[in-house]
């Protein structure tokens, strides 16, 4: 679980978000958001 978390985490940093938490959250409510931050889908 923590590699899956380090990965998102690092995944909001590289697209420039400036709160690492809010994005957790954010990613968290809509379960397509990672895979558009990753560009997945």
């Amino acid at each position: 679980m923590a590699t899956w978390r380090n990965l998102a985490i690092g995944a909001l940093r590289l697209a420039g978000k400036s709160s690492i938490a809010a994005g957790l959250r954010r990613n968290a409510r809509d379960a397509g958001r990672p895979l558009a931050l990753l560009g997945i889908t």
